[in-house]
């Protein structure tokens, strides 16, 4: 099942998605359906249908924590000259910083390179703290798709004088996130989806998540050992090689297989 947030006309509402329609199950934040395991039975409450053209897509989550992991393809660390990781590494981006599908990603200006990178993300369906990696499969309520946007210039000033990578990765528009939450039910943790990043319809980056250097069980794990998380907040999962920079008048397309394709254009701060 494919659940997002959407306005259609003045009307704001939580919608199943099937092929090219939205069915309305009314007003309802992903993360109460979500907090009161709701998911499987949360289609008994579509009262209509409208086209998936004529609606605005919506902020999709408002998760408390945003965890990223740097470094989790060892082609994009070789490709970046880091070493490769022996344990998980991991970082926040701001949850002020996330953008809808659709909406723009706005780069200020004279900051240097910026580069989209497309990730698998987990969204947690229930609170959680020391999950065991072999038990972590109730504790996902479904993944999307996020662009982990990074000022790179600035990430590698900041590197070279040991500061951490927040900045660089937080800046406003810098996280879209979507089109929408596919329900873990319809994923294989343990299959490989096919992931791959556009921009202007070119390809950049294609991998599969069968890649990643530490997998979902593990990912879970290790956070959870020290951090509590809670229903609604996200991990994504790290990015394949083939980093390229993005200019305003771009269109990124980020694209991960069983869940869709989240598309954003890039503007300038005026």
């Amino acid at each position: 099942m494919k659940i997002g947030r959407f306005r259609y006309k003045n009307t704001v509402f939580t919608g199943i998605v099937r092929d090219d329609m939205v069915g309305s199950v009314g007003d309802i934040p992903i993360e109460e359906i979500i907090e009161s395991n709701r998911i499987l039975t949360i289609e008994s409450l579509i009262s209509r249908w409208v086209s998936l053209k004529d609606v605005e897509y919506l902020q999709l989550l408002r998760p408390i924590n945003i965890i990223c992991l740097g470094l989790n393809y060892r082609s994009h660390a070789i490709e970046g000259n880091w070493q490769v990781p022996d344990e998980p590494i991991y970082f926040e981006k701001a949850s002020s910083c996330i953008i809808p599908n659709k909406s723009p990603i706005i780069i200020p200006k004279n900051i240097g390179r910026v580069d989209p990178e497309v990730e698998l993300a987990l969204i947690i369906g229930k609170t959680c703290r020391k999950v065991s990696s072999s038990n972590v499969m109730p504790y996902i309520a479904g993944y999307t798709i996020l662009n982990d946007v990074t000022a790179r210039s600035i990430q590698r000033s900041d590197q070279e004088k040991k500061y951490p990578w927040f900045r660089s990765k937080s800046m406003d528009t810098f996280c879209p996130i979507g089109p929408w939450m596919t329900t873990s039910d319809e994923i294989d943790i343990n299959e490989g989806l096919k992931i791959e990043l556009r921009i202007n319809g070119v390809v950049k980056q294609a991998s599969k998540t069968d890649s990643m250097l530490f997998g979902i069980p593990k990912i879970i794990a290790t956070i959870t050992k020290y951090l509590t998380l809670y229903p609604g907040d996200i991990i994504s999962t790290g990015t394949p090689e083939g980093i390229s920079p993005i200019n305003p008048g771009d269109v990124v397309e980020c694209e991960i297989e069983k869940i869709g394709i989240l598309s954003n254009s890039v503007i300038t701060d005026d």
